[in-house]
């Protein structure tokens, strides 16, 4: 069976995103799907710059983040500012395009939310690179080369698909929005017959 593509729209310094990363690579093991990665770059304001409401909302869903967490002995701790995560999410690109996707990915939301990865410093990224086996110059060039290409291309691509938060799934341009919406993908995913049979 010939497997359909499901877009997952990421950014590293989304809890929620990092609740859904392992969830939606293991639809690959019962459906019929090629998941890909996206990195999008979630917009979000400091401290002093939304309204107290919004500051409510931002507790709120760490809390929440937590709630989701704690029995799969996954450690959230908010960040302490807010980050422009495009060195670590050009490292994920990178990570891909040496079959290190998974494993860079799994480091990178562990240590970040952690408060032990800098996600925003070109330098930490190349150390936690470096880590896996890969090169920091590759890395480097990548950043400043081929990699801000293919960003860019997946920020272009994601206001074509209309995203406006993390982790969004998309399947035959249905979007599917929040990692508690992945039994409603699988549904989907049934329906279009795609679950794989043993």
């Amino acid at each position: 069976m010939e497997r359909e593509e499901v877009k997952m729209y990421s950014d590293y310094k989304s809890p929620f995103a990092y609740l859904a990363f392992d969830p939606a690579f293991a639809l690959q093991e019962r459906f019929a799907v090629r998941v890909r990665w996206i990195p999008f770059q979630l917009r979000i304001k400091d401290r002093g710059q939304r309204s107290v409401y919004s500051d409510y909302k931002a507790k709120y869903s760490y809390l929440d983040a937590r709630r989701w967490a704690q029995p799969r002995g996954i450690l959230i701790r908010a960040p302490q500012k807010v980050y422009d995560t495009r060195p670590a999410l050009i490292g994920g690109l990178f990570a891909e395009s040496k079959g290190l996707l998974l494993e860079y990915s799994r480091r990178t939301y562990e240590l970040f939310f952690r408060r032990e990865f800098e996600a925003d410093d070109p330098a930490a990224v190349a150390a936690l690179v470096a880590s896996l086996g890969l090169s920091t110059d590759e890395y480097r060039d990548y950043l400043e080369g081929e990699g801000a290409r293919a960003y860019a291309a997946a920020q272009d691509e994601a206001a074509a698909d209309h995203v406006f938060g993390v982790p969004l799934f998309i399947f035959e341009r249905e979007p599917f929005w929040g990692h508690d919406r992945i039994p409603l993908l699988e549904q989907r995913l049934v329906k279009a017959g795609l679950a794989i049979t043993a």
